[in-house]
């Protein structure tokens, strides 16, 4: 017998009533994005042979293509569904980096945050994808380059000041960390005493423990990443996934956790409520491409309870968000009109 709670169908028409409302409300939330940068790029191929030299395949370079990744895959899903996104992070004076840098610029996204670093190297994944002519393109080969160090003292201090200087106009902020060292959970405590009443959410892929009482509103981890906080296997073990997300939650001091869990939706637990909610997954369980897809679920969460939506609704309009956004291939955004057409297709299939 399990004590996670299901909504139901009503419970999801009434709710489903009111979040379009909120989602109009994203256009011009002044939202900054605290984390770490990464460049996703993709080598596209098509197969032309085996090499003669090793059994591995040989591909025909037809084209590059670099998406921002990580916390600005974040930064962009927040512009995408209407946020005025302040990046506060580093990059390197890079490729890679300057990459990102433009595109924010061609999106009209405030970049006076991104702290070009000399000796820093702009995380980067490189996807290479291939496939015969006329089918779809499969990853075959990843390659990642990182950091060698954490950054500067010198240049985390900057950062620092960016960050005190973004908050005060801000409506809430999103800490993205993927463990390259632009995020700390210092520099958020620090942080969260400019932005008091405003909320601020936190995806870290690791040690999400580690930001006990710095002041997060919500965290968004998947599973996974729970499971490794309490070294142990949740899977269907419902009891369990209640444990471990009931202790984090009281140890964060947040006032919620929405733990996604792929085809089995999410979970919400809830300051103050004795049973967590399990949402079902939006839309087919059979995803095309979970890349990114925690940044989406980040980045709608976050606009949802900047504009006024309580944890639930804000829970719902993510999972609607990281429904949406698994059914594209590769990185990839999900807009405000988007959803709001998805919202609306769920109300009217409710009425009908």
């Amino acid at each position: 017998m399990t004590s996670v709670k299901r909504t139901n169908a009503a419970e999801n028409a009434v709710d489903l009533a009111a979040l379009g409302e909120i989602v109009e409300r994203f256009a011009g939330k002044r939202i900054v994005l605290f984390g770490d940068f990464v460049a996703d790029e993709f080598q596209f191929g098509e197969i032309s042979r085996v090499s003669r030299e090793a059994p591995v395949l040989i591909l025909r370079h037809r084209g590059t293509n670099v998406v921002p990744g990580g916390g600005a895959n974040a930064a962009n899903n927040l512009a995408a569904l209407g946020a005025k996104v302040s990046p506060v992070t580093i990059v390197g004076e890079d490729a890679a980096g300057a990459a990102l840098v433009e595109y924010f610029r061609t999106i009209s996204v405030d970049s006076s945050g991104i702290i070009c670093a000399k000796n820093w190297t702009t995380p980067t994944k490189t996807r290479f994808l291939a496939g015969w002519p006329h089918t779809v393109a499969q990853q075959v080969l990843r390659v990642d380059r990182e950091p060698n160090s954490p950054p500067s003292e010198k240049i985390l201090a900057w950062l620092t000041a960016k960050l005190r200087m973004k908050l005060r106009s801000a409506d809430g902020m999103a800490v993205s960390d993927y463990g390259f060292g632009v995020v700390s959970p210092a520099a958020v405590k620090d942080a969260t005493r400019i932005s008091k009443d405003k909320p601020v959410t936190l995806d870290a892929r690791y040690g999400i423990d580690a930001y006990s009482n710095c002041g997060i509103t919500a965290a968004t981890p998947n599973e996974a990443e729970l499971e490794a906080v309490h070294h142990t296997n949740i899977g269907r073990n419902m009891t369990e996934l209640e444990r471990c997300g009931r202790v984090t939650l009281k140890k964060m001091g947040a006032q919620a956790l929405l733990v996604t869990r792929g085809k089995d939706g999410m979970a919400l637990f809830e300051r103050g409520r004795k049973t967590p909610t399990q949402i079902p997954v939006h839309g087919s369980d059979q995803a095309v491409d979970v890349t990114g897809a925690g940044d989406t679920v980040l980045a709608a969460y976050t606009l949802a309870v900047a504009s006024g939506a309580s944890p639930l609704e804000a829970a719902q309009i993510a999972n609607m968000a990281g429904g949406l956004v698994v059914m594209k291939r590769g990185t990839a955004v999900v807009t405000r009109g988007e959803l709001l057409r998805a919202i609306h297709a769920e109300v009217s299939g409710g009425a009908s």
